[in-house]
């Protein structure tokens, strides 16, 4: 009997379908509310209906990290100095992750494995950090301390805008009061968010103490 034309009832899975909806879910629901069986749910299948397409739980978070990195371009280590591809490569990592607050404790605690074109963009990441004079046994430490302050200002983003505002408190810390008034003022001479303005002065600090630690090294 010929196939009827027409929408299939059912959506065709593929690992790249079950990626964008495992991320959509954890955007909504957040890492803790994320399941396999909410997700089966979602798409309107049967939970082994995954096995077709990934190996499990794992896999299909490796592949909502390649969905995310995907955007994250690396491509600059191979052409400029480490530390101002450093700081363009930072700059896509934040925009990457920012608008997905909830994958990022949950990927920060699930092994990279599996996650080849992630993996590649770190490759990219190590090789300059290589050729711009790092040793070997530092390019791992760098690139966490790194990711790990990126991430931190991804969450920063979403922050709500009054974090450090102290209210009916400021004469009790009348000093912090007044550096986040002259932060709001300074972000806003600026034209840039107060998480922008973090974010900027963080990274330039970051890649100073790094240039100073390299040559420290070197010597």
């Amino acid at each position: 009997m010929p196939r009827r034309a027409g929408r299939p009832s059912k959506p065709v899975l593929s690992r790249d379908v079950i990626a964008r909806a495992a991320l959509g879910l954890i955007d909504e629901v957040g890492a803790q509310g994320f399941s396999l069986a909410l997700l089966a749910r979602r798409l309107g299948v049967r939970p082994s209906s995954f096995y077709n397409h990934v190996a499990g739980r794992d896999d299909i978070l490796a592949a909502v990290r390649e969905l995310v990195s995907d955007s994250i371009d690396a491509t600059m280590f191979a052409e400029l100095p480490w530390d101002e591809a450093v700081v363009r490569w930072a700059y896509g990592y934040r925009a990457a992750f920012a608008p997905h607050p909830p994958l990022i404790p949950l990927l920060a605690t699930t092994p990279v494995t599996g996650a080849v074109r992630t993996l590649r963009m770190y490759d990219q990441v190590a090789a300059g950090l290589e050729r711009g004079g790092w040793p070997a046994g530092t390019v791992i430490p760098v690139l966490v301390a790194l990711e790990s302050f990126i991430l931190g200002s991804a969450l920063d983003v979403v922050a709500p805008p009054d974090m450090f505002d102290s209210g009916p408190l400021d004469a009790e810390a009348p000093t912090f009061a007044a550096s986040v008034r002259a932060r709001d003022a300074a972000a806003a001479a600026r034209g840039c968010s107060p998480a922008d303005l973090a974010f900027e002065v963080g990274l330039r600090a970051m890649t100073a103490g790094l240039r100073r630690t390299l040559g420290e090294l070197r010597a």
